[in-house]
């Protein structure tokens, strides 16, 4: 007996378990209007990329507002955070940005790259 209620405890709570991570526990932003560089992209870049692309670095830099803008026109920034985990190419290396970033990123891009 004592052996089907423990096998029902663990049952229970490996049932019960679910993956949640601290980004799907963020609200959504909500953006009216255009999207810019300033107002919404910069932050994104900032804590998702400039760890490996800092000036002086030996990957392109992503700090200023031409640099974020060419990298979307002149190469594959876009397709690459936009890659699943595992993917070759997929940025940033360290994870997946959450989607809810990487559509701020997009809607920045139809918007026509807006800097303010």
């Amino acid at each position: 007996m004592k052996k089907y209620i423990f096998l029902s405890g663990i049952l229970l709570s490996l049932y019960s378990c679910d993956s949640t991570t601290y980004e799907s526990l963020e609200e959504p932003e909500v953006i009216t209007g255009p999207v810019t560089y300033n107002a919404n992209v910069k932050s994104i870049i900032n804590s998702n990329c400039i760890a490996c692309h800092a000036s002086g670095g030996t990957l392109a830099p992503l700090e200023t507002y031409a640099e974020v803008k060419d990298a979307v026109l002149n190469t594959d920034l876009l397709d690459r955070i936009q890659r699943q985990n595992g993917t070759p190419g997929q940025m940033p290396k360290g994870g997946r940005m959450s989607q809810d970033k990487i559509n701020t990123i997009l809607q920045w891009s139809t918007d026509g790259l807006l800097e303010n």
